[in-house]
């Protein structure tokens, strides 16, 4: 995939206010009321499988001016992770640093990191970059399934074909008008999407009634 390619910066996507629950374990789902476990659309064939992701925590990472080359060593020895040069996905243990624009990442972590992500981040880079706690402002949603490509055709507007879009691949695009980001994990494939908490519900909305005819199932987190 070639660099900076995306449609729109991930950083675009807003910061929640109010308040909010942390991500030091599993939360409130940002889809209560909206769905509940189980099989949906068509009976007798599951072409896709959702899972929310409620433990991850995200903050977003930007190089002050002169200080990339910096930032890089200092994210290196604090996190063991080479910032991607691109719309890449790097990742150490349990912390992922994806390059989402010029200068700019998004980094997320899951269990013992989760805690606390933002201040861990800020404390060990912040003389090289601006940190901002994003973990209260996403919708995150892991995909698979025999027809997940299928179901994101209908609205992703990125060539998701396996000689354009590998694992370790990112987009920042807008699906049915929402910013979403785009993180391909493996080659199954097993999709990871971001997008606005505010959004929730009709993000949900495309994507529910875009699965509908290949059947689906939501699964407990």
């Amino acid at each position: 995939m070639s660099r900076w390619k995306s449609a729109v910066r991930c950083s675009s996507i807003p910061k929640e206010r109010g308040s909010m629950v942390s991500f030091a374990g599993l939360e409130r789902s940002t889809l209560d009321g909206l769905v509940r476990p189980g099989h949906y659309g068509r009976a007798g064939a599951t072409g896709l499988l959702i899972e929310e992701r409620r433990d991850l925590a995200f903050a977003s990472v930007t190089a002050k001016r002169g200080k990339r080359f910096a930032l890089v060593n200092a994210v290196n020895t604090a996190f063991g992770v080479a910032l991607p040069d691109g719309p890449r996905r790097a990742t150490r243990g349990s912390v992922t640093f994806a390059g989402t624009g010029p200068d700019q990442w998004i980094a997320s972590a899951d269990g013992s990191e989760a805690a606390g992500f933002a201040n861990k981040v800020r404390a060990r880079i912040g003389p090289f970059a601006a940190v901002s706690d994003q973990s209260d402002a996403r919708l995150v949603l892991r995909l698979s399934g025999p027809r997940v490509c299928d179901v994101l055709a209908k609205g992703v507007p990125v060539d998701l074909h396996a000689q354009a879009f590998k694992p370790g691949d990112i987009a920042c695009t807008v699906v049915s008008y929402i910013n979403t980001q785009i993180d391909m994990l493996d080659d199954a494939p097993t999709y990871q999407l971001a997008a606005p908490r505010s959004m929730a519900g009709s993000f949900w909305s495309w994507l529910t009634a875009s699965a509908a005819e290949f059947g689906y199932d939501v699964i407990a987190p």
